[in-house]
């Protein structure tokens, strides 16, 4: 369920801005203050967005509207498209535009009720899995502009031939968690709720950077607790780098995460290599998609030696479970939620007493 937002930290007169087209004041609010992945300028009346390397749109009220060389021109707002990713349909999700969306590469693990009754009913289409897409069904969907992950399994060149615009939707590579909340803004622009998606991201900024200061105020002094992340998978262990967007959550949530190299963002490493870096840390964090309840004797069963962690012997496993949770479908635009899980687990006293968390909690 999406949260309630209380907008905190910004103004009527910020918002105005956002529609005062080739203004300076416009491409302040507009351009992203954590997202690395595009930029927004207006010029002469058109909003011009870059999206990573060599992705370059025009957003456009009027298909007469002229616009530089080498700007593809997207008429605005949009009122189709078809999403490729979970991350990329919870952007519409807290937008409540659920009505744009027409096209989707499946439901697996899906939760959403109304999204799952637009599929039933036809108003929604699947349209296959990257790499082996049907194009009847994009075609059915008659999407203006198709949102895409360029960097996946891809498959995209069939799509291309029909003419549909591709924009990239790099939400996805952020390793900051409010850089990838704040692609909220990036749909925003297409979909004609920039002032909504403005509101509703300056929410999650302020409650977010709020609870971080309180952990960076309670921990300046004080030993941190450490945490670790992941399981053994096909004889390899998929650590989460320090460079990881997950990785600056426990250091927001005021914990010390294992792995101090920021240089990556996630690496394949043997088990007696991460036992060497996590034996003794505090907290073990899990994501998974067990069947049933999971537990510490499941989590022996998988791998004896994960007995060793300290973590394991003083029961301190963090742990959510997909099959459970809405975890990939809406975390990406509720970070402010995942760190006050964290926190509520690290740091118990910056939290309410009776809180409940909605995606980790210690496994018991």
């Amino acid at each position: 369920m999406i949260a309630s937002f209380i907008i905190l930290g910004y103004s009527c007169r910020d918002t105005a801005k956002i529609t005062a087209a080739g203004s300076a004041d416009a491409d302040s609010v507009l351009m992203p203050k954590y997202a690395t992945g595009y930029t927004v300028k207006d010029s002469a009346g058109v909003r011009l967005v870059d999206v990573g390397k060599g992705y370059h749109f025009a957003l456009v009220a009027t298909e007469e509207t002229a616009v530089p060389d080498g700007y593809t021109k997207v008429r605005i707002p949009i009122k189709s498209t078809i999403c490729m990713t979970s991350l990329q349909l919870s952007n519409f999700t807290v937008l409540d535009a659920h009505d744009v969306v027409k096209g989707l590469t499946g439901t697996k693990n899906l939760f959403n009720k109304d999204i799952l009754q637009r599929v039933n009913d036809g108003r929604i289409v699947k349209i296959g899995m990257e790499g082996n897409f049907d194009t009847e069904m994009v075609l059915a969907a008659n999407p203006d502009v198709i949102f895409i992950s360029p960097s996946k399994r891809g498959g995209y060149d069939a799509i291309r031939e029909t003419g549909i615009t591709l924009v990239p939707h790099l939400g996805y590579q952020e390793l900051d968690p409010l850089g990838q909340a704040e692609w909220i803004k990036f749909v925003g622009m297409f979909i004609g709720k920039e002032k909504e998606a403005y509101e509703v991201f300056a929410g999650i900024e302020n409650r977010y950077n709020e609870l971080k200061a309180k952990c960076q105020q309670l921990t300046a002094n004080g030993q941190k607790p450490t945490v670790f992340s992941g399981e053994m998978h096909y004889g390899n262990w998929h650590a989460v780098g320090g460079k990881n967007y997950l990785a600056q959550i426990f250091r927001d949530a005021g914990a010390e995460y294992v792995i101090n190299d920021e240089e990556t963002a996630g690496e394949d490493l043997e088990f007696e290599k991460m036992y060497s870096l996590a034996a003794n840390a505090d907290y073990w964090r899990i994501l998974n998609s067990f069947p049933g309840e999971f537990s510490y004797e499941a989590l022996k069963a998988s791998e004896p030696r994960n007995e060793l962690f300290k973590a394991f012997k003083e029961r301190k496993v963090i742990y959510c479970n997909m099959k459970q949770t809405p975890y990939y479908e809406i975390s990406p635009v509720e970070p402010d939620l995942l760190l006050k899980d964290f926190v509520a687990i690290f740091h118990p006293e910056l939290v309410e007493e009776d809180y409940q968390p909605t995606f980790y909690y210690q496994l018991k």
